[in-house]
């Protein structure tokens, strides 16, 4: 068995692992990458860029379809959709953003780069079975850095055709668009790719046996997703679905029981499992390594430190199951890499204002505090509609529902949800005043110019602000709030 010792050696080159390498790399200390999957991270190869390159196609056809709105005259049979154009694109561009990541493995010193699957045998020490041309391995180190990403759950009624079942990873592999697709789930995945299908010619219905729609928990604005994208997209919530079964090589026939209680089924060309992800935990005997873990598995980590227990264990990315995107990512993995670097001198690295988006049309997202995890005795909730507001309504996409939060005490901005135009902007915004402790009068003081879409987030501003007046907090500004939209 060949013997090698590190400093820190770091399971996962994925955007958490590779950022760990980096820290680790500034400090000094000698480490070892080991990665037994395909080099590229998740992001540049199945996920955020590929599928905004679906998106950005799906959105084209979108606004030619729409343009009828603006005056504009386009018959149905003067453009159509190039489906294989359309992937071959997506293909091309995917495999470039891939190539960069895979271009910065190969700079790396080769000797430090481990292709392999390592599993724990002891607190620090790893162990990887023989491959072809390489021996059965153990690795000694001083700590470890765990980023081993996720992988697409499968819901359990698919199985039974699972060689048949695409997942978001399949997606954009596909060399041509299929006639009709079923998506099984209603999360951040699933619409976002059900959507840009469905704009690009696709019949697409979806079933979710819960009424979760994206990541949205605030009542409001989940009814008024729902409703919006319900007029849109085929969506079948609280479904219990009864068969999936495959006719030879040809369609997959799904039956179904809706909410209502009404029976129906349909057949299918494509089904795509997008009911979330799991973490990749499988092979690494966790067990061995010594640290507190959940009951499912997942270790339980300090997420200020990234530390598993008291162990000279840190683990980042995907893997810890909690906040699944990429700027998290790279913020755990730098995290875990300079404590890994330091152990014993563990210190807590910055941690950001949590702020999710979800690419769909309209936009969806979270920032700071969800409503979930609000308590409502102390906060005050501001909001506005879009389906009425200036810009938006000038652009044709009026339709949405903001909702921010503040503490009643101190009327600091805390968290918000949004489902609405260009909410990808606003949503910065709104993050980077809840990160500088800004009250809402103090928010509601910032510059707005006029018209733009972010006077809408100064109307809920308002709305919140006079709540908290009348809360008795926030004593009024010495200035006006600025011109009416």
């Amino acid at each position: 068995m060949r013997e090698l010792t590190t400093d820190v050696a770091i399971i996962g080159a994925g955007t958490a692992g590779l950022n760990a390498r980096k820290e680790v790399e500034a400090a000094g200390k000698s480490w070892l990458l080991i990665e037994g999957g395909p080099l590229g991270t998740t992001c540049a190869r199945v996920g955020c860029m590929p599928s905004k390159l679906l998106i950005a196609a799906a959105d084209a056809a979108h606004e030619i379809q729409e343009s009828w709105r603006f005056g504009m005259n386009v018959e149905p049979a003067g453009w159509s959709i190039d489906g294989k154009a359309v992937m071959d694109r997506v293909r091309r561009e995917r495999d470039r953003f891939a190539g960069f990541v895979v271009a910065a493995n190969d700079a790396l010193p080769q000797d430090q780069l481990i292709r392999g699957f390592a599993r724990f045998v002891g607190p620090t020490t790893l162990e990887m079975d023989a491959r072809p041309g390489v021996p059965a391995t153990r690795i000694q180190a001083g700590a470890v850095v765990v980023a081993t990403g996720s992988h697409p759950w499968i819901p359990p009624v698919l199985r039974p055709i699972r060689g048949r079942v695409m997942v978001n990873d399949d997606v954009f592999e596909m060399t041509d668009l299929p006639s009709k697709a079923a998506v099984f789930g209603t999360g951040v995945i699933a619409l976002e790719l059900g959507q840009a299908l469905h704009r690009l010619g696709v019949q697409v219905s979806f079933f979710n046996p819960g009424s979760s729609v994206g990541p949205l928990s605030d009542p409001e604005v989940k009814a008024k997703a729902r409703a919006v994208l319900g007029k849109e997209l085929d969506l079948h919530l609280g479904v219990d679905v009864r068969t999936v079964e495959a006719i030879g090589t040809g369609p997959i026939r799904i039956a179904w029981r809706d909410a209502d209680g009404e029976e129906d089924e349909g057949l299918f060309d494509a089904v795509i499992a997008a009911a979330g992800r799991r973490p990749n935990l499988g092979v690494l005997n966790l067990e061995a390594a010594g640290i507190p873990l959940h009951g499912r598995g997942v270790p339980v980590i300090d997420v200020r430190t990234m530390q598993a227990g008291d162990a000279p264990i840190f683990i980042a990315g995907d893997v810890t199951g909690d906040r699944t995107l990429l700027h998290e990512a790279s913020d755990e993995g730098r995290i875990a890499g300079s404590n890994a670097a330091r152990f014993p001198d563990v210190v807590a690295g910055l941690r950001r204002t949590p702020l999710a988006i979800t690419f769909t049309d309209p936009q969806i997202a979270l920032v700071g505090q969800r409503h979930a995890e609000l308590d409502l005795r102390n906060v005050e909730i501001g909001e506005v509609s879009y389906d009425d507001q200036g810009r938006a309504r000038v652009m044709g996409k009026n339709a949405g529902l903001v909702r921010i939060y503040a503490d009643r005490a101190t009327c600091k901005l805390i968290g918000a949800e949004l489902f609405g135009p260009r909410v990808e902007h606003t949503a910065h915004l709104l993050a980077w005043a809840i990160q500088q402790g800004l009250r809402a009068q103090d928010a509601l003081e910032m510059p707005v110019y006029h018209p733009v879409v972010e006077e809408g987030i100064r109307t809920a501003l308002r709305d919140l602000v006079g709540k908290l007046r009348v809360a008795g907090g926030c004593p009024p500004q010495d200035r006006a709030d600025g011109p009416g939209e």
